[in-house]
């Protein structure tokens, strides 16, 4: 159970997660549907691509849409006049990353570690698809927001803040970082905005939920939830030390193990259960995993639908 951790595995450098450009060329932030993985089944987005944006005004013509008829101006100047829009060139990409003690655990990389990889690959997949990046990192020692906003420099201050953020040291868990999260972007998201969240999802509550709710309402929203293979299937009876610098685990029954797997099996059902009411994809996301595969997976490029 003890192997030597890489020192990346631990706590990722600002370099090190730059360095993730080249292995988020493949992520499709700029697809018109997100995929679900395959535990979720599949949803349609509330919103066409990136949306739209008001751009002239125009005398009426016949098949245009009566909805989109300009009172004002049809009052003021005497002629019907209609609303023109265009599609919107960047769409805002809000992160939520918690990094709440409990993320400082992991059997091969530690889970704090897996988030800031997968944080890092989406914020470079916005960038190259031309969205406005900002979001919301927190943790037991403060949080960090950051506004929306286009090319590298967003990315660049995203990232620092998470090697800034990311728990180096064994607390006692805080169960409010995720919710206060969630609060804060339910005031600072921009409608239309995709918003992935990047959790253990250890502290999921009733008031988180709400939260969620009041966010897919008038965002596309993503849940990433990164677990460590240990949390799913316990090891062979015995005394083991792990994480950083280190937890004793005593793991001496099989009814302590059924217990251990039927409480992994509860929260992926809850977690599954509740991406199903809120109409949003599920990524289960590993710490053995490589985060690019699993992001590539579950982004996928779809055909637009009609409404």
């Amino acid at each position: 159970m003890s192997r030597r951790h890489d020192p990346e595995d631990v706590f990722p450098s600002l370099a090190q997660l730059i360095a993730l450009r080249g292995a988020a060329r493949g992520l499709q932030l700029d697809a018109h549907q997100l995929a679900l993985s395959v535990h979720s089944g599949g949803y349609r987005s509330v919103y066409r691509g990136r949306g739209l944006e008001f751009d002239e005004v125009r005398v009426y013509q016949p098949g245009d849409e009566v909805r989109d008829i300009d009172w004002r101006v049809t009052a003021r100047r005497g002629t019907v006049h209609t609303k023109l829009y265009r599609e919107e060139r960047e769409r805002p990409v809000q992160l939520l990353v918690d990094l709440n003690p409990g993320m400082l655990f992991g059997s091969r990389r530690l889970k704090s570690a897996q988030a800031l990889h997968a944080a890092a690959l989406l914020a470079w997949a916005a960038e190259q698809a031309g969205d406005r990046l900002g979001g919301v990192v927190v943790a037991a020692d403060g949080h960090v927001a950051r506004r929306a906003r286009p090319r590298r420099t967003a990315v660049l201050a995203l990232l620092k803040a998470l090697v800034e953020l990311q728990p180096r040291v064994v607390r006692p868990p805080a169960s409010g970082v995720l919710t206060e999260g969630l609060k804060r972007l339910v005031y600072t998201a921009h409608p239309g905005s995709l918003i992935p969240v990047i959790s253990d999802f250890q502290h999921l509550d009733a008031e988180s939920e709400r939260h969620l709710r009041r966010l897919r309402e008038h965002a596309d929203l993503l849940l990433v939830w990164v677990f460590d293979p240990l949390e799913a299937e316990p090891p062979p009876p015995g005394r083991y030390r792990l994480g950083v610098p280190g937890q004793l685990l005593d793991l001496d029954s099989r009814a302590t193990a059924t217990l251990w797997r039927q409480r992994f099996s509860a929260q992926r059902t809850a977690l599954e259960q509740l991406a199903a009411r809120l109409g949003c994809p599920l990524l289960q996301l590993a710490t053995d995993a490589q985060a690019a595969r699993v992001l590539g997976a579950g982004l996928v490029r779809r055909r637009r639908t009609a409404a």
